[in-house]
């Protein structure tokens, strides 16, 4: 292991490379570990039948809906930590690593014990089907074992995002993929352990990824080096987390809650229904995981450039946004298509999942550039200091809309397609919303920039 952290200069050289070779590493970390959670899938439901894959799948939306809220304090960490970088502010930096590793820890416990209270119970408010219900329980309450470890990790991940180093968390991730894909085939082929046999692989490799991510800040040089002497939560920098992180965290939890909503309308439809839209999900998550690497590029190079005070850069990064999203939903979602078939036919033999999980993917991949829009535009106004806006602008167009849509909508025409549609419709709303509060956030940043140029011209 290394003692220093490679960070990228990110006010040096054109902004459209800079930015994608910061956000490369992040969407190669992202697709290696939708490949490591798509040989879960693969394997459970080559070796275990489609119960088993459609067990796996359910839990997704509530596994989300409860990791949420605490996983959107982590944009905080890494907001405030690009923030104090960029303004060359190193004891801050410590202070807000120390403090960031701290709640992560304490979360990661009560996520687990809430987790593991309330899996049960939420499952069958789902209406998840009865034939996969069991399992279902048993994968969750295993998986949330290792939940304390993989939210440290992803905090340790972001403190090393802010500051340019956008490889070892990919490096890691490659590491524990590996491992937990070994674990898989053995814990389930070998074994025959089935859904429990996978579980027990992700928490595995979750506890390694948190002893290679705190080693690397523990050996690291400079401000980000983590000390357990002095992990403490400092109460000032906790309040500037929160409130970049708790409205994020909050985004995400309300944005659960409907998936939660909407995978109870296609609990309706039947296991089959629930692999197809499993496997589906899974093929899609490539494009959009995709375009969550320049979420990450937007919040650190506008964090960094807000703590330098180069506000004129911040128009040329959502540019360069909207360039990469567009970009990577014509390529990646027309491959996602063209491909369809032959990648849904890894995770299942079934030709009725096939043929349903085809249908999901046409509906979601004929609009997906307004998903990217909706989820990278916040990362440039969180990173301004604007955390709310985005918040409300998914409450409303999301979360609300979807609730909505299923009450009216689907209701009154209760068919798959008409489930589905739910997702661009709503995607779209709460894009508008996002580049509005974009472009309102930007214009008070210019008006503070201005105000605060005049009053120092006075002073002088």
């Amino acid at each position: 292991m290394v003692s220093k952290i490679d960070d990228l200069d990110t006010h040096s050289g054109p902004l459209f490379s800079r930015m994608l070779i910061f956000a490369l590493p992040i969407m190669a970390m992202n697709i290696l570990q939708l490949l490591f959670n798509a040989a879960d899938m693969i394997v459970v439901g080559r070796f275990s039948g489609s119960e088993a894959l459609a067990a796996v799948g359910a839990t997704g939306p509530l596994i989300n809906l409860i990791v949420n809220l605490f996983m959107g304090l982590s944009v905080g960490t890494s907001v405030i930590v690009a923030q104090d970088y960029g303004a060359g502010k190193p004891e801050a930096v410590s202070r807000s690593v120390h403090t960031s590793i701290a709640v992560s820890a304490i979360s990661g416990v009560f996520v687990m014990v809430a987790g593991l209270a309330l899996c049960e119970p939420l499952l069958d408010f789902m209406g998840t089907p009865e034939d996969i219900i069991d399992l279902s329980v048993l994968y969750i309450r295993i998986y949330f074992i290792g939940l304390p470890a993989s939210m440290v990790y992803n905090f340790g991940a972001a403190i090393l995002r802010a500051i340019g180093d956008s490889r070892r968390p990919m490096y890691y991730l490659t590491i524990t993929g590996i491992v937990n894909v070994m674990l898989n085939m053995f814990f389930v082929i070998v074994l025959h352990m089935s859904v429990k046999g996978v579980a027990w692989a992700t928490v595995i490799s979750q506890y390694l990824a948190i002893v290679l991510i705190m080693t690397c800040l523990s050996r690291s040089d400079g401000p980000i080096r983590f000390r357990l002497h002095l992990m403490r939560i400092d109460i000032h920098k906790l309040k500037d987390i929160v409130k970049i992180g708790l409205p994020a965290g909050l985004q995400g939890l309300l944005f659960s809650i409907s998936n939660v909503l909407i995978q109870s309308a296609v609990n309706s439809f039947g296991s089959v229904m629930v692999a197809a839209s499993a496997a589906a999900r899974n093929v899609e998550g490539f494009v959009s995981t995709a375009m969550n690497a320049y979420y990450n590029a937007a919040i650190t190079f506008t964090g960094q450039s807000m703590g330098a005070e180069k506000y004129d850069e911040i128009d040329t990064i959502a540019e360069v946004c909207v360039v990469l999203i567009f970009a990577t939903w014509i390529i990646l979602g027309g491959t996602t298509l063209f491909f369809g078939r032959s990648l849904l036919g890894f995770y299942t033999s079934n030709p009725e999942v096939i043929e349903l999980g085809m249908l999901h993917m046409k509906v979601m991949m004929a609009a997906y550039f307004t998903c990217g829009t909706m989820n990278v535009f916040p990362g440039l106004t969180r990173a301004m200091g604007y955390s709310i806006l985005p918040m409300l602008c998914t409450l409303i167009g999301a979360c609300l809309m979807r609730i909505v849509w299923l009450a009216t909508v689907f209701t009154w025409y209760p068919t798959m397609i008409v489930l589905f549609m739910c997702y661009p419709v709503t995607w779209a709303l709460a894009g508008i919303g996002q580049v509005g509060s974009f472009l309102y956030a930007r214009r008070q940043v210019r008006r503070r920039a201005i105000l605060e140029s005049g009053l120092a011209e006075d002073v002088t």
